[in-house]
This record gives structure tokens, sequence and C-alpha cells, in this order.
């Protein structure tokens, strides 16, 4: 059996309360240690793959360093894409565009986005690939949706619920596949 360990990334360095699905941001100043809190929780890695943003990029090539181990980048990874939100305050969207997408959280999708259902099928065709991996323990360094759309596929829950659940910044979590 291998073991998948899923790894949000550190604070990003952007305000609170703006859009930035797959916006290209940075880390914040206590990213080295954040870091370093992950790297001892995790303490190995056979490989570590990650979304291609900034954010989830960075942490990865500090942990492959620290484990001697190769990473790579999957866009599929990615978290999901707001379109014309992204880099906007929450505050500033359409209280009618939110309500569109409260109301068909799987299918809808801000424009020139993505639907959460879209975001699930690229998904869920790395986790069909990482079944083939010959490594026994996988890393993956994403963001809080791609972790929703991850546990949703594996533990087969609805993902419409599961992205109601609070995953913070630097979150660890170990799953058997």
């Amino acid at each position: 059996m291998k073991k998948l360990t899923l790894i949000r990334h550190t604070r990003p360095n952007i305000p609170a309360g703006v859009c930035y699905g797959q916006l290209d941001v940075g880390v914040a100043d206590s990213f080295s240690v954040e870091a370093a809190v992950i790297k001892d929780l995790i303490q190995t890695a056979d490989i570590l793959i990650a979304s291609p943003l900034l954010r989830t990029k960075r942490l990865a090539e500090y942990l492959a360093a620290e484990f001697e181990c190769a990473w790579r980048e999957d866009m599929r990874l990615m978290e999901m894409h707001f379109g014309d939100w992204e880099g906007r305050s929450w505050n500033e969207i359409s209280r009618h565009e939110i309500d569109a997408w409260a109301a068909d959280i799987l299918y809808y999708s801000p424009q020139g986005g993505e639907s959460a259902s879209q975001m699930m099928q690229r998904v869920q065709a790395v986790l069909e690939e990482l079944a083939r991996l010959p490594q026994r323990h996988i890393v993956l360094v994403v963001h809080g949706g791609t972790i929703r759309a991850i546990l949703s596929a594996l533990a087969n829950f609805s993902l419409a619920d599961i992205l109601r659940w609070q995953i913070e910044y630097g979150a660890v979590i170990q799953v058997k596949l």
C-alpha cells in the first residue's frame, strides 16, 4: 500500500479576502518557519509532485532538497481557476455571481474560470496516475481546493460537502492509496 501525503502550501503573500485561485502569488515572510514545521511533520518522501504555482513550487523545492528526492510539477494539481474573480476582493464580486455559485457549487464557473466539477476531473486523472507510480511515499504540495477534490475522490464523499471543509495553510494530511 502507498502512502499519500497532501500538503497545503504555506501562507501566501496576498491580503486576506482576495480571490486568488490560480493567481500566481508568492509566499509570506513566515515561509521558512512554516516550511520547517511541515518538514518535521512528514520527515521523508520518495517523490514530491506540486502544482506549478509559486506558492506550492517553493515549498516543493525546499522539501525535495531537505529529503534529497526528486520533484516535479503537474498543472492538473493547480487550484480551481476563478476566472474574472482572480485577484479581486470577494467583496467586489457581485452578490448575484456569488449567489449563483453558491446555488450550484459543483457546476457553476465564474466568467473565464472553471467549475469545481471540472477541477475534480483533472485531479482524478492525477490520482489514477499516482496509483501506477513505483514510489511508496508520494507527497503532493497543492492547494486547499485540490486537497478537497482528492479527499472527495479517495473517500467517496460528495465534493459539495467537502468544499466547505477548512484546510489551513501548511496542513499535512496523510492517506493510503
